[in-house]
């Protein structure tokens, strides 16, 4: 372990943890057989069992090793006495081992803001769409989002009955990302990824302004973030105000440490503040390399109905 490890590291080891705990609560629940489905808004904003306990888990688990912290939730869950066997109170040791960015070394816990999907992609998850769905923790500082950790609970499903599930990615801006293998779509290709439950006919004209080789529609803002960072897609584009901080604030910051971008429609950073709005209410642009050429290609409709 680092001599003496700062607020920062200890907190992305603990969200390290966390997030896999996380992960075993999502593949549980599908494996008890009885998802609790409830809708919140409409058919197709949902919330299952292992929302509920992956969140009770993620944030009782933080608040308990770090109570100066502001934690931020998808789920509005009532106050309740959290069962010990949710709680995960392990570090994980490679990242207490690495050196804290020196512009984040002073950090105060209470200087944070902690922002939760506790299983992001849950429509595709109550379809079996399992490699959709990930567990997000985002830690941002003054606004911006500066270290990110995303467990992928059933990646590898598809190997076969005795594949070893889950993966964790982790980054910290100034540092890299890591627990992946970075990976380019081919020069000159012109793939997409887009929502796949939320489409309307924004998402449509701005996908179809890009001139795209491919579009991929499927599930979960950390899902599509990692086919950016893996070579599947070239771009993200999400040209609607269905995206919020919980779905973003992790994914961002992966991206960002391997030199890629995320912003809104216009192009405007992001803010991870505590007193923000919930709702990302201008979309979602994200690619690893390029930016500026998808960005050229927003059509002036798209950006003049879609308000920061």
């Amino acid at each position: 372990m680092a001599s003496n490890p700062t607020v920062l590291m200890r907190l992305v080891a603990s969200a390290y943890s966390i997030a896999q705990k996380a992960g075993t609560i999502v593949r549980r629940v599908i494996a008890e057989g009885d998802l609790g489905i409830v809708e919140k808004t409409c058919a197709t904003d949902l919330q299952t069992k292992a929302d509920r306990l992956a969140q009770m888990s993620i944030c009782s688990s933080l608040a308990r090793k770090f109570p100066k912290l502001t934690i931020i939730g998808e789920e509005d869950l009532p106050f309740e006495e959290v069962d010990q066997e949710l709680i995960e109170d392990g570090q994980w040791e490679e990242i207490l081992q690495q050196p804290c960015p020196s512009q984040y070394s002073a950090i105060k816990e209470e200087d944070l803001v902690v922002w939760v999907d506790p299983l992001d992609g849950t429509k595709e998850y109550t379809e079996g769409l399992l490699d959709n769905v990930t567990v997000l923790i985002g830690i941002a500082y003054e606004g911006k989002a500066i270290a990110g950790v995303i467990n992928q609970p059933y990646y590898n499903y598809q190997a076969g009955p005795d594949a070893v599930l889950g993966r964790t990615i982790w980054g910290v801006l100034g540092l890299g990302a890591f627990g992946f293998q970075l990976k380019e779509v081919p020069a000159g290709k012109h793939i997409i990824t887009t929502t796949r439950s939320h489409n309307n006919k924004l998402v449509t004209d701005c996908v179809t302004a890009m001139n795209p080789d491919d579009v991929l529609r499927v599930g979960g803002a950390g899902n599509k973030i990692i086919q950016l960072i893996e070579g599947k897609a070239s771009a993200y584009v999400f040209a609607s105000p269905g995206c919020k901080k919980w779905d973003t604030c992790a994914p961002e910051v992966i991206l960002h440490a391997v030199g890629g971008k995320l912003t809104d429609i216009h192009g405007n950073a992001l803010q991870y503040n505590k007193e923000v709005k919930h709702m990302n209410s201008a979309g979602v642009l994200a690619t690893l390399r390029n930016y500026d050429y998808y960005a050229s290609r927003v059509p002036e409709s798209v950006k003049n109905a879609l308000v920061p």
